[in-house]
């Protein structure tokens, strides 16, 4: 993961109301084993983060400039400092606009991954650690905690040069420590929600629940497809790349690579063709599956407990909130039955 242009500033903002004070870094970050590490933690740390939004840039506009200084630098306008500097400087402006009291040090970093190009932009906040002098005394430091972010985006910059339509190049965390901070923050990048990441990823796991009842796969077969589908999902995630359709239904079946990619275009589950998983959930997709004689049950583990109710001494399921079609053939059996 080469890095190719980094730069930290500082921001300072206390809660008692003054103004926040900007520290800017007087030069790009230094190659060094210090600065690698830290963007391959930011990565470890931000890539698994459930409850991403994935979206794509306003046009360009005085409310949303940041596109606009992007688009200098990668043309050659601007150098990288300059870029990271007029934009920390914005960014200290809506900060004291939406009056708010999280300050820290605003992290801009391009990088390359295989051959793609991102842009990172967070703000990191400092935490206490311990360690050990070489006299074996313990003394506490300052660090970047980059194992809670709270504010950060990432931009692929390969995919917005290269797929106009794509609504999907920018990924950033959502607000659940703040939504004011999260909210100002996206407003400074000029992202708009263009892929309900969390709504794709319950939609594929529908259609794919919909495959295995439609091949009556043996419950061995299905639940090796679901371990597929699971695992692929987890290093996507991990990877922070999205899951692509057709490479997933390769995956599904080896044997008719193509068959769950016709599935989903076939019924028309309206899925684009590369979505972003959801770890949340991706974490409630497991199923309890059985058969018996001519008996097929089949649900989601997040239904025990809600729909599904499972008395463990008598060995019995109570089942609530039938499908309507399902409930109307039982209504016409016992109407026919008593007749």
């Amino acid at each position: 993961m080469p890095v190719l242009h980094s730069a930290i500033h500082k921001i300072d903002k206390k809660p008692d109301g003054t103004p926040a004070v900007l520290h800017i870094g007087r030069s790009e970050q230094v190659e060094s084993q210090a600065r690698d590490d830290l963007m391959s933690q930011f990565n470890e740390s931000y890539n698994p983060t459930s409850g991403k939004g994935w979206g794509f840039f306003h046009p360009e506009s005085g409310a949303h400039p940041l596109r606009g200084w992007l688009s200098t630098y990668l043309a050659g306008g601007s150098d990288f400092l300059t870029f990271s500097v007029v934009a920390v400087e914005h960014l200290t402006r809506l900060m004291e606009e939406s009056n708010l009291t999280v300050g820290g040090h605003a992290l801009f970093c391009h990088y390359r991954q295989g051959l793609t190009d991102y842009l990172i932009i967070a703000l990191v906040q400092e935490t206490e650690a311990l360690t050990m002098t070489e006299e074996l005394d313990l003394i506490r430091v300052r660090r970047l905690d980059v194992d809670h972010l709270r504010l950060a985006a990432r931009i692929n910059l390969s995919e917005w040069a290269s797929n106009a339509t794509s609504k999907q190049y920018v990924s950033y965390l959502k607000g659940k420590n703040g939504k004011r901070a999260s909210e100002y923050f996206r407003d400074f990048i000029g992202v708009q929600e263009g892929v309900d990441g969390a709504g794709e990823t319950r939609t594929l796991l529908k259609a794919f629940i919909d495959f295995v009842e439609s091949e009556d796969l043996p419950e061995e077969s299905a639940r090796e497809r679901t371990k597929t589908l699971i695992d692929y999902a987890s290093s996507q995630t991990k990877l922070g790349e999205p899951m692509n359709l057709e490479e997933l239904s390769e995956l599904i079946d080896e044997e008719r690579p193509k068959a769950f990619y016709d599935h989903i275009r076939n019924k028309d589950y309206g899925l684009s063709p590369e979505i972003p998983a959801d770890k949340r959930v991706l974490n409630q997709f497991r199923r309890f599956t059985g058969r018996t004689d001519g008996l097929s049950i089949s649900f989601e583990s997040h239904l025990l407990g809600s729909k599904v109710e499972f008395d463990q001494e008598g060995g019995t399921l109570t089942l609530s909130g039938l499908p309507t079609k399902l409930t109307d053939q039982l209504k016409r059996a016992a109407k026919d039955a008593a007749a």
